[in-house]
């Protein structure tokens, strides 16, 4: 099948904005396949820069989201432009103004993933590969995590996800679900000093996050979208200003505990989340990081996948 940069911009714009059963742009997303639709134009083009890697499939076939991005009803739409973000006909968020049309998909996507679908555990974690191990940096947002992941995307690890990991319940084996990567505020400047050959999208201001920018997934990360990988690494990143590179082993018990604060639907998989997460600690090494040299901990994390000493 092939990838949605082989299409032309208006074949793409005109499936985003046709009606019906089988309108839509219909993407497949690691292990799902959403279908997409908007006839706002900046949604239009950040859709067809930063998802120009994934596959485009037949929307005939079984969808898991179709959602869409559009200008809310009614006369507030006429003097103050907003957007809102539909799953199949309801909205579950409130409008946001009208140039965060792409954020809102985003954002959307993720709830999608996180509040729908219970086939899989699922972490808020940046997830990594190397040698078939893979990296789970799991932390809340303004830790560095988002930054940290796009510095070690550009410095040969492969991108499973910057924001959920999906834990399968019969290996405990780690999906890919490379999708863009969102970056904030000061963290767009660091990467593009970092790696000056990103293509950041168009950046979105004044958002609840600050300055939003995305950048796509590697191809080769999309490619791979169905190689799974096993746990090999656990590690709680934190910026800290002027702190040199320095991984901290974790014990285990505290490692399972804070996973568990990081999981969105531990609580649904009962007794066999707590098995399925203990079996994710039990393979990996564990530990807490703190940084503020992205080169000295893209260099760390070089010899932690060698087994060096780090």
């Amino acid at each position: 099948m092939p990838s949605l940069g082989e299409k032309d911009p208006d074949e793409i714009r005109g499936a985003l904005t046709k009606a019906g059963a089988e309108g839509g742009l219909c993407l497949r997303m690691g292990p799902y396949v959403a279908r997409i639709r908007s006839p706002l134009i900046d949604v239009a083009a950040a859709v067809t820069a930063l998802y120009r890697h994934h596959t485009v499939v037949d929307g005939s076939g079984f969808v898991d989201f179709d959602v869409a991005v559009r200008r809310p009803n009614g006369f507030r739409a006429l003097w103050r432009p907003q957007v809102v973000f539909e799953f199949e006909g309801e909205e579950p968020f409130n409008p946001l103004p009208g140039d965060q049309g792409f954020p809102l998909l985003e954002w959307g996507l993720n709830w999608c993933v996180y509040g729908l679908c219970h086939q899989h555990l699922t972490l808020h974690s940046a997830v990594l590969e190397r040698s078939g191990r893979a990296l789970l940096l799991p932390a809340p947002s303004g830790s560095g995590k988002s930054t940290l992941c796009a510095a070690l995307v550009f410095s040969g690890w492969r991108l499973l996800s910057d924001e959920l990991a999906l834990i399968t319940p019969d290996a405990g084996e780690l999906l890919p679900l490379p999708r863009p990567v969102s970056l904030k505020n000061a963290s767009i400047e660091v990467i593009q000093r970092f790696a000056p050959q990103v293509e950041f999208g168009s950046r979105v201001e004044e958002t609840a996050k600050g300055v939003v920018a995305h950048f796509p997934p590697p191809a080769g990360a999309v490619r791979q979208s169905d190689e799974r990988a096993l746990p090999g690494w656990v590690v709680f990143p934190k910026y800290t200003s002027g702190a040199p590179a320095r991984l901290v082993p974790m014990e285990r018990s505290r490692t399972f505990m804070q996973l568990i604060e990081n999981a969105f639907n531990y609580d649904i998989f009962g007794r066999d989340g707590f098995d399925l997460l203990c079996s994710v600690v039990d393979r990996s090494d564990c530990y807490t990081f703190e940084y503020s040299d992205l080169a000295e901990a893209v260099a760390l994390f070089d010899r932690l996948s060698r087994g060096e000493r780090a």
